[in-house]
């Protein structure tokens, strides 16, 4: 975290909250938001509304995420990290944490729901203070710039992602849906996470290690893991015993066990080699039953 970035840090917040008293006491911001509410830009200019209905989804959180998301799934391929993506995650969930719990908290009702001229709006069950599709402008679009990897990446870029966050803020207050003090407060916010972005490279790291480990020890499994080649009809060959080419029945195999990372297999015979054998005087002696004399044939004779 460079001086330069504590610093606009610093004056993005006072910015940010010389917003909200703006609006919480109310002053002359509430009176201009009235202004430009009976104004209403999309009845001045209705040859603009088509393109700017269209525009403002460059704003909305789903469709950015996606084409964000899949530029830096991309650029984590090429380079072998996972970074870009990560980073991304971190923004969008600071998004939806502070822009979030402040809509909530304050609960102000927009233009088409007002009630009152000249009231804030506030604490009525709304959710639009500060502005989320122009946070998110800022944020998903400034990310890019943040992670570029050149100086001259990102300046373009970060003209780039200026020219559409204030795009998207001011259609909002053109279509009528958003005041200009919830898109104030709205740039404030996106400026602010992306901002605090350094705060979270140790935390970044730390989840790329712990996954990349993962996936190495998943790898390993994968390697490690025995294979046995399973015959037509379910059965492994070399348990049983078959049969040769001459039709006289081969001696049963030994399961197949890997060896050294290579599976092998020994035949009955092999195994009787190497088993010993007890000597004859060891034996039992094992007594027949019965005589062992043949049975006496009877004559037969005649009648």
């Amino acid at each position: 975290m460079s001086r330069t970035r504590l610093t606009l840090f610093g004056g993005t917040l006072a910015f940010y909250l010389a917003i909200v008293v703006a609006v919480l006491a109310p002053t002359w911001l509430v009176t201009l938001d009235w202004k430009v509410m009976l104004f209403r830009p999309y009845q001045q200019w209705p040859e603009l509304h088509a393109f700017l209905d269209y525009f403002v989804v460059l704003g909305q959180r789903g469709p950015t995420a996606v084409m964000v998301a899949a530029w830096l799934g991309w650029r984590s391929w090429r380079q072998h990290t996972l970074r870009p993506l990560l980073a991304l995650g971190a923004a969008l969930l600071l998004l939806n944490a502070t822009v979030g719990a402040v809509k909530i908290g304050l609960g102000r009702l927009g233009p088409h729901y007002a009630t009152q001229i000249g009231s804030a709006e506030l604490f009525a069950g709304g959710d639009i203070f500060p502005s989320g599709h122009t946070a998110n402008a800022v944020v998903t679009w400034g990310i890019l710039a943040y992670l570029a990897t050149t100086p001259r990446a990102r300046r373009y870029l970060s003209a780039l992602s200026a020219v559409v966050s204030l795009g998207v803020g001011l259609t909002t207050v053109y279509l009528g849906t958003h005041w200009l003090s919830d898109v104030l407060l709205g740039w404030a916010a996106g400026l602010l996470i992306l901002l605090a972005l350094p705060w979270c490279e140790t935390l970044i790291g730390t989840a790329e290690a712990w996954i990349l480990s993962l996936r190495e020890q998943w790898r390993a499994r994968r390697r490690l893991a025995p294979s046995l080649p399973v015959a037509a009809g379910g059965l492994t060959p070399g348990i049983f015993p078959q049969r040769g080419p001459s039709g006289e029945q081969e001696p049963a195999r030994e399961p197949v066990a890997a060896v050294g990372g290579r599976p092998t297999a020994r035949t009955a015979t092999q195994l009787d080699r190497q088993r010993p054998h007890t000597v004859r005087s060891e034996r039992m002696p094992v007594t027949p039953s019965g005589s062992r004399r043949p049975p006496t044939s009877r004559p037969v004779t005649g009648g």
